[in-house]
């Protein structure tokens, strides 16, 4: 089959999803504007057309995770729920958005560090990036303290009338959000339990382990 020309291209949420199952594969070292364009029957030109560069290719995928997780928390901290239920749902959920696509999830946790370890003068290595990208990179990078916010919240909420018990929230917080991340490496589609069973039992045990006595 001959691949398309950019004028016939595939749409953005199908490159998106094919890079993260690309980078899934490869890493993110290994893996080339080549190997992505190929999954998804492009010329490697087509896919410059969309992204400059397999950098601000990453960068699209994991704003395209994040925000989509944002998109269902959001609601549910914004609700007049209890602080209780607050937290259930926003762990549910958040394994849910990770289960329904490991390899967006697996990229928040492997393929994230070059974008961490830009210096200042937006230098990584022999890589040099423009101004945009480090912009973008820095908004990315609020938008993910902004998602922690959210739960911290909801946490700090509960300890003031008393749901909670006293927890030292930042940590909480990050062991929370970090346990639900790795699920994305390890569950397996068509394993013991779906993805629902498995985000329920999540939920249970991060208000188990907040609840007061």
């Amino acid at each position: 089959m001959a691949r398309k020309p950019a004028d016939q291209s595939v749409n953005r949420e199908t490159i998106l999803h094919a890079a993260a199952d690309v980078l899934r594969r490869n890493g993110y070292e290994a893996t080339t504007m080549k190997d992505i364009a190929s999954e998804v029957n492009l010329t490697a030109a087509s896919l410059y057309h969309h992204f400059r560069n397999k950098d601000a290719l990453l960068l699209a995928v994991l704003e395209g995770g994040l925000d989509h997780a944002i998109s269902q928390i959001e609601p549910v901290v914004q609700s007049n729920k209890t602080p209780t239920e607050k937290l259930h749902e926003m762990a549910r959920l958040h394994v849910l958005t990770l289960t329904s696509n490991t390899a967006v999830g697996a990229a928040m946790i492997f393929e994230i560090r070059p974008l961490m370890n830009l210096k200042a003068d937006g230098r990584n290595g022999a890589h040099s990036y423009s101004d945009d990208f480090i912009t973008k990179r820095d908004a990315f990078f609020q938008r993910r303290e902004y998602f922690e916010l959210l739960f911290r919240q909801v946490v700090k909420d509960g300890m003031t009338t008393g749901e909670f018990r006293e927890v030292d929230i930042p940590i909480y917080t990050k062991s929370i959000i970090g346990a639900n991340n790795w699920v994305a490496v390890w569950y397996k589609e068509g394993g013991r339990l779906s993805g629902q069973e498995i985000a329920e039992l999540i939920a249970d045990g991060a208000i188990r382990a907040v609840k007061s006595d």
